[in-house]
């Protein structure tokens, strides 16, 4: 048992300070990634990207975890799905991988996620979610989306999101706006 607090004490305090960062990180994209851009650009591999100025919802996370932490998941999904390929979404009809485009989808990014433990309950409670948390949504029709949870608040207490989705980044009381699919929080 104070083995369990003693980790407990330590781990809380690094992910604060990891989450700040993704948030920080998040934010400076704020003004930069204007144009809303989900056509398929050949990456290179690993570390691709975008041209600064474009990109999706799920551009803002890459861009916010390589930036802030070192995290690139690009090379980390596309590596994760190559050895575990059956264990993804279909959806796009795919036979294999493809390191230009995988990562930059909602439900491989969900699916990596979980595979790794980050996944946490999904509640209408708004200090459920940390700074730098990740959470997933369903915007109608039926278009998935991924949001960084910020560390500011809206006045009732519900923490804003930093996100793309549709007019560039942006930073927004959106939190529980669209139906949830999944909240996840990066482990150190």
């Amino acid at each position: 048992m104070i083995r369990f607090l003693l980790i407990l004490f330590f781990a809380i305090p690094v992910f604060a300070k990891d989450g700040t960062r993704v948030v920080e990180a998040a934010r400076k994209q704020i003004g930069v990634t204007t144009i809303y851009d989900p056509a398929y650009v050949s990456l290179k591999y690993p570390g691709g990207d975008l041209p600064e100025e474009r990109g999706v919802c799920t551009d803002v996370v890459i861009r916010a975890l390589r930036d802030a932490l070192g995290k690139d998941l690009q090379k980390l999904i596309h590596e994760d799905m190559r050895s575990n390929f059956a264990n993804y979404p279909k959806i796009w009809g795919l036979s294999r991988t493809d390191r230009s485009i995988d990562h930059r989808r909602v439900p491989n990014m969900k699916t990596y996620f979980k595979r790794q433990g980050f996944s946490k309950p999904v509640t209408k409670k708004a200090s459920d979610y940390l700074p730098g948390d990740l959470v997933t949504c369903t915007v109608p029709p039926n278009l998935p989306h991924i949001m960084i949870v910020s560390d500011k608040k809206a006045p009732d207490g519900t923490p804003l999101v930093i996100h793309n989705i549709g007019r560039g980044t942006r930073e927004e009381n959106l939190l529980f706006t669209y139906p949830m699919t999944g909240h996840y929080r990066w482990k150190p």
